[in-house]
Order: C-alpha cells, then sequence, then structure tokens
C-alpha cells in the first residue's frame, strides 16, 4: 500500500500544479512558469514553477532529475531538498551539460518533485566506529 499524505499548495496564476504521470509514480512533475528560459552550454539556472507548498512535519521535498532531459538533450537537475518549514516559490536549479542550447519554454517539464519521510539524527560523539567488512573503503571500492 502506498503511504498518501495532503499537501498543501498555492499556484501563481497560469502555473501547472506539480502531477504523477503515472499510477504509481514516486515522482511528481514540476513544470516551468517562466519566459523562454535559454540554457547555453555548461550553464546553470534556477527556474521558477510558480508553486509553493506546505510540506508536512517528519518529510522533505526531493529534487530530481527527469531522465529524459538528462539522457536526451544533457540537462539534469542539481540537487535540491525542500525543507517543511519553507514557504517560499519551489524554483529548480539545472546545468545544461551538453554542447547545445536548450530552451524552456511555460509548462515544459523541468524536474521531479519526490515527498520523502526522513528521520532527524542525534549526533552522538564517540572515540570509535564498529568494524565492517567495507570499513574505509570509499570511491570505486566494489570494482569498475
Amino acid at each position: 500500500m502506498i503511504n498518501t499524505i495532503d499537501l498543501p499548495i498555492v499556484l501563481s496564476e497560469g502555473a501547472n500544479a506539480p502531477a504523477y504521470a503515472h499510477e504509481g509514480d514516486a515522482g511528481m512533475d514540476l513544470y516551468c512558469d517562466s519566459e523562454p528560459v535559454r540554457m547555453s552550454p555548461g550553464t546553470r539556472v534556477a527556474i521558477a514553477t510558480g508553486v509553493r507548498l506546505a510540506i508536512p512535519e517528519g518529510y522533505y521535498g526531493d529534487i530530481r532529475s527527469k531522465s529524459g532531459l538528462a539522457l536526451n538533450h544533457g540537462i539534469t537537475c542539481l540537487t535540491g531538498t525542500i525543507d517543511a518549514s519553507y514557504r517560499g516559490e519551489i524554483r529548480v536549479v539545472l546545468i545544461n551539460l551538453s554542447g547545445t542550447t536548450h530552451t524552456f519554454c511555460r509548462g515544459d517539464k523541468i524536474a521531479q518533485l519526490v515527498i520523502t519521510p526522513y528521520a532527524r539524527a542525534n549526533v552522538v560523539p564517540v572515540h570509535s566506529l564498529d568494524d565492517t567488512d567495507r570499513g574505509t573503503d570509499g570511491f570505486g571500492s566494489t570494482g569498475k
């Protein structure tokens, strides 16, 4: 069973509400709510969505890339976390990793929003950590 919550939303005039494309999707599509935004190769831009949310306590919004934009156009999302206490407009930071210019228009899908439960950690200083099979092996530790 999928856990559901109420997600209060305020939209700018003409903005698209976040929407799930398919039954069972984890991410809701977020849409551009700006005049055309032209992204040259190697540039970053924060694109307005026209969306403000009241995410419930115990959850956060996780902004994720659209896989089709990444594969087909080299446009990816730089990570974004929306805390439950934030009430401003959601803006999505995109980067153009391709060699060509890409333009986003109002209503274009730009990212996904996943509403995720979380736990807060109590940071507990200790003198050492327990041993594991992996130990301190980091980047590349599982092979090529």
